[in-house]
C-alpha cells in the first residue's frame, strides 16, 4: 500500500486497481474511505485507478488539526498526490461528496487537470445543494417498490429533522436493492469518518462564484435516474456552469451507479476520458 506525505505532514494512503493510465479517484461519503469504490463497475479494464484515502479515512492516517478535513483543505492533499505520483496532468473523478473536492481542486490548480469526471455529486462548490424536496421526489419514484411504504415516512422524517437516520430508507440510495446493494450499505458505518464529514462542507468550505470561474478542464457530469442528490435536474444545472462539459443520466440509478449497471457506467465513464 503506496503512502506519502500531505503538507502538514499527515501520512495519506491511496490504492491501485487496474492498469494503464493513471485515473485518481476521490471518494465521497463525506469522508469514507474508498474501499466502497470497489473496481468501478470494471473501469479498471480501461484505467489504473489511483484510490485515494482522504485523512482519517481508510489507511491514511489521523490529522492532527481535525480543522483540515475542511474540503478546501484536503486540495493540498490532492495536489500532493500528483506530485507523489510524477504526473504532470492527470485526469480526475469525484464521487458525491468527493466531487466538490474535486472541483475546487480542479479551480486551483486548472493546469494540473485534464479531465474531470463528477459521479452523481451534488454541486455543493458550485451553490447548488441539493434540497429535501429534491430527495423526497426521487423517492417518490420508487412508490412501486415493496419497501416503498415503510421506507418513505421515515425517509420524510429523517429529512425533516423529525427522526434519526434509519436504515429502512437505505434502498433510496440505491437503483436496485439486492444483496449486492444490501452489502455495499452495510459498510458505510465502518468505512465513515463522521467527526471528519460534519467538517468538510463547513462553513468557510466553498466559494462558488471562484469555483464557478475557474474550472476549465471538459467535465463529464453523470447523474443517475433515481438519485435524489443530485437530482437529474440538479446535475444538468451544475453541467451548464461549466465552458466545455458534457451531461449523461444513467437509467434505473441511484446514487452508486456502478453497482446498477456495471457495463454501462464503465463504457460511458472510460469513453469520456479517452475523449470519445
Amino acid at each position: 500500500m503506496p503512502t506519502f506525505t500531505a503538507p502538514d505532514g499527515t501520512r495519506l494512503a491511496h490504492h491501485s486497481r487496474g492498469a494503464g493510465e493513471p485515473l485518481v479517484v476521490l471518494p465521497g461519503g463525506p469522508m469514507r474511505a474508498s474501499a466502497y469504490l470497489g473496481d468501478l463497475g470494471g473501469l479498471t479494464a480501461h484505467r489504473r485507478l489511483v484510490l485515494l484515502d482522504l485523512r482519517g479515512t481508510g489507511d491514511s492516517a489521523v490529522p492532527a488539526d481535525p480543522a483540515t478535513y475542511r474540503c478546501d483543505r484536503l486540495v493540498g492533499d490532492v495536489e500532493a498526490l500528483r506530485i507523489h505520483l510524477g504526473l504532470e496532468r492527470m485526469d480526475l473523478l469525484g464521487h458525491s461528496a468527493g466531487g466538490s473536492l474535486a472541483m475546487l481542486y480542479a479551480a486551483r490548480h486548472p493546469e494540473r487537470v485534464a479531465r474531470l469526471a463528477l459521479i452523481t455529486a451534488t454541486p455543493w462548490a458550485l451553490g447548488l445543494p441539493a434540497t429535501a424536496e429534491d430527495r423526497l421526489t426521487a423517492a417518490r419514484l420508487r412508490k412501486g417498490e415493496p419497501w416503498f411504504e415503510e421506507a418513505f415516512p421515515a425517509f420524510e422524517r429523517w429529512l425533516a429533522g423529525d427522526g434519526d437516520f434509519d436504515p429502512v430508507f437505505l434502498p433510496f440510495f440505491y437503483g436496485r436493492w439486492n444483496d449486492t446493494a444490501a452489502a455495499h450499505a452495510a459498510l458505510e458505518e465502518e468505512q465513515t469518518n463522521d467527526e471528519a464529514g460534519e467538517t468538510y462542507g463547513s462553513d468557510g468550505a466553498y466559494d462558488p462564484p471562484a469555483t464557478r470561474a475557474a474550472v476549465t478542464a471538459p467535465v463529464l457530469v453523470y447523474a443517475g435516474e433515481l438519485d435524489g442528490g443530485p437530482r437529474p435536474e440538479l446535475a444538468r444545472r451544475a453541467a451548464d456552469v461549466f465552458p466545455n462539459a458534457e451531461f449523461t443520466v444513467q437509467p434505473g440509478a441511484g446514487h452508486f451507479p456502478w453497482l446498477d449497471d456495471p457495463d454501462r457506467f464503465a463504457r460511458r465513464t472510460a469513453a469520456f476520458f479517452d475523449g470519445a
